[in-house]
C-alpha cells in the first residue's frame, strides 16, 4: 500500500497535475492538503473518473484536506480536532482504508511569530497530540500524513540561517513535533533517510526550485504496527518541476 501526502496548493488550480500524478503513479491512498476549495466545489467527478473514491473537508479560499483511495471509498472516522470548538479551520480528516487508519493533516503555518497565529499553531499541535495518543492506544496500523509546517531538524533545511526566524523552525514548533514523535510514532522519511538533506517543499520565490533551496515539512508518522510494515519511503520530487506545479512534492510511504 503506497500512501502519499500531497499539499496541492489549490486543488482547482492543480487538478491537471493531480490527475497526472494519479494516472502515472497509481498510489493506493493520497492525503491532500491546502485544497482552497469549499465542499461544494471539490472536483469529485474528476477524482472518481480517475478511479479514486474521496472524502474531503473543505473551506473556501484556504486550508482544506482530503483523502483519496484507489478503487474504494475511504471510511470517515473524524473531521477536525477536539479541544477548541470555535476553531473553524478545515485541517484534519481521519479515515480508514483497507484496515489502516489514515489521517490527512494540515498543521497551521504560524507566521508571523510571535503572535496569535503562532499561538494557534502551538495549541493545534497540542490538540493533535491528544488525538494521536488515543489512536496509539487503540493499537491499530495508523498513518498521520500531512503538511506539518515544522522543519524538525537542522539537516531538514537548505539553510538554517535563512529560516531561523520562521515559525516553521522555532524551538517551540520543534518541541511540539518531537513530543508527538516521542509518543511512539515513526517518522517514515527520516527512517529512510537518517542523514536528512531530503526536501518536500520549494518556494516559488527567489528561484528556490532551480537552486534546490528547499526543506522538509511534509511528514508521514507511523504507529508501531504500521512501522513494522514499512517497506520504503520517499519523495516524488520531479513532480515539483512540472508546469504550474504545487510548491510541494508528493511524499510517500509504502507498507506491506
Amino acid at each position: 500500500m503506497k500512501i502519499v501526502s500531497y499539499n496541492v496548493n489549490g486543488i482547482k488550480a492543480r487538478l491537471p497535475r493531480l490527475l497526472e500524478y494519479l494516472g502515472e503513479q497509481q498510489p493506493d491512498v493520497v492525503c491532500l492538503q491546502e485544497l482552497k476549495s469549499s465542499d461544494e466545489t471539490f472536483p469529485e467527478a474528476d477524482i472518481r473518473a480517475a478511479g479514486y473514491g474521496a472524502l474531503w473537508h473543505g473551506q473556501k479560499g484556504f486550508n482544506g484536506v482530503a483523502v483519496l483511495a484507489r478503487g474504494a471509498d475511504p471510511i470517515e472516522r473524524q473531521r477536525g480536532l477536539a479541544g477548541e470548538p470555535e476553531d473553524e479551520h478545515s485541517r484534519y480528516l481521519e479515515t480508514e482504508v483497507g484496515g489502516v487508519v489514515i489521517a490527512s493533516i494540515y498543521l497551521p503555518n504560524g507566521n508571523p511569530q510571535p503572535g496569535p497565529k503562532f499561538d494557534y499553531k502551538l495549541r493545534w499541535i497540542d490538540r493533535l497530540r491528544t488525538r494521536a495518543l488515543a489512536l496509539l492506544e487503540a493499537e491499530q496500523p495508523v498513518v498521520l500524513a500531512g503538511d506539518y509546517n515544522v522543519i524538525a531538524n537542522d539537516d531538514d533545511v537548505y539553510s538554517v540561517r535563512a529560516m531561523q526566524e520562521d515559525a516553521l523552525m522555532q524551538p517551540e514548533s520543534r518541541a511540539g513535533y518531537r513530543t508527538l514523535l516521542a509518543q511512539g510514532w515513526t517518522d517514515a522519511l527520516r527512517t529512510r533517510f537518517p542523514n536528512g538533506g531530503v526536501w518536500t517543499f520549494w518556494d516559488y520565490q527567489a528561484g528556490a526550485w532551480q537552486r534546490d533551496a528547499g526543506f522538509r515539512i511534509d511528514h508521514l508518522l507511523l504507529s508501531p504496527i504500521a512501522a513494522d510494515r514499512m517497506v520504503d519511503a520517499g519523495v516524488d520530487k520531479e513532480y515539483r518541476g512540472r508546469e504550474k506545479a504545487s510548491d510541494h512534492a508528493p511524499t510517500w510511504v509504502t507498507l506491506r
